[in-house]
């Protein structure tokens, strides 16, 4: 008896119509900054004067910016100059800014400005200090002031002044108003922060902070107010307290990824007692003029 088989055709899926583009490390890059300052591709776009498919089309891979493109994305975006070089990079082009070392030969002219800086403000203590808190260069009057209360050759270089801060056997027992102070730090630490936003070296040290005995996680999200116009520092020893303020200084329009890097801190006495207490204070002259540009 013959056995009939029938046969049955192979049935073949159907070809997607369309093609769900494949994520490019320029285009997560991209949104990841336009996330972190909250900008809609439509807002973006508008602020460029191209199309908002454009940005859409080179978000996903589908595009490839010019060079000139992508560096105004970076500018609208307030990239910081070493993450403007990861852009580039991402993209197919050579980093535009040098990202050289802190005694780089580049580096000597604002060597030079931040000497003068430091001396012209002793007495009183200021530090140089990289975007991870890391102190590159002090006046005179800063290690004396600190070494007051700690012995600084027992912490090793480069000295790391939130550590020096949060340490339970650096400054922190002779911060009167601790609780106070660590809170601000922690604004300052997101204030400060290069483009505003902490990179994986520094959102470590965050961590590090936070893990110290006797430090509450909560003071990361703290709003610290105050009746003063500053959240002053107040050292104490032997009995007797000094308060301090600090001012923060940037390298204005640089372009080495270094250079926007660095702050210059300047302590000032922020009540009378300390200013008059203090060592080698600087004498009030007689006449003091200000010009002001509005009059």
């Amino acid at each position: 008896m013959a056995i009939l088989s029938r046969r049955v055709p192979f049935a073949i899926p159907p070809m997607p119509t369309t093609t769900q583009p494949v994520p490019t490390p320029l285009g997560t890059l991209l949104r990841q900054w336009r996330d972190t300052r909250g900008r809609s591709q439509l807002a973006l776009s508008m602020d460029m004067g191209v199309s908002q498919r454009h940005i859409s089309f080179v978000e996903s891979g589908r595009s490839v910016p010019s060079r000139a493109l992508l560096l105004g994305i970076a500018n609208a975006l307030d990239v910081p100059l070493r993450d403007r070089n990861a852009l580039l990079l991402a993209a197919g082009y050579a980093p535009m800014y040098a990202e050289a070392a802190w005694d780089a030969v580049e580096m000597r002219v604002v060597h030079r400005a931040l000497g003068r800086m430091l001396r012209q403000h002793e007495p009183y203590p200021a530090l140089v200090m990289d975007r991870h808190w890391n102190v590159l260069m002090t006046n005179e009057a800063a290690p004396k002031f600190f070494g007051r209360f700690i012995a600084l050759d027992k912490f090793p270089r480069p000295r790391n002044l939130l550590r020096l801060m949060f340490d339970p056997k650096g400054l922190r027992p002779f911060v009167a108003n601790w609780d106070q102070v660590a809170a601000s730090l922690f604004q300052r630490i997101h204030r400060e922060a290069v483009g505003g936003v902490l990179d994986a070296a520094m959102r470590t040290l965050v961590d590090e902070l936070v893990a110290m005995p006797g430090v509450d996680p909560d003071w990361r999200s703290i709003e610290v107010s105050s009746t003063s116009p500053v959240v002053p520092v107040a050292f104490c020893r032997d009995d007797s307290i000094s308060s301090w303020f600090s001012m923060v200084s940037t390298v204005g329009t640089p372009q080495l990824a270094s250079a926007q890097e660095l702050r210059v801190e300047c302590m000032f006495p922020a009540d009378v007692r300390t200013e008059a207490g203090f060592p080698g204070r600087v004498r009030k002259p007689r006449e003091q003029r200000v010009t002001s540009w509005n009059t």
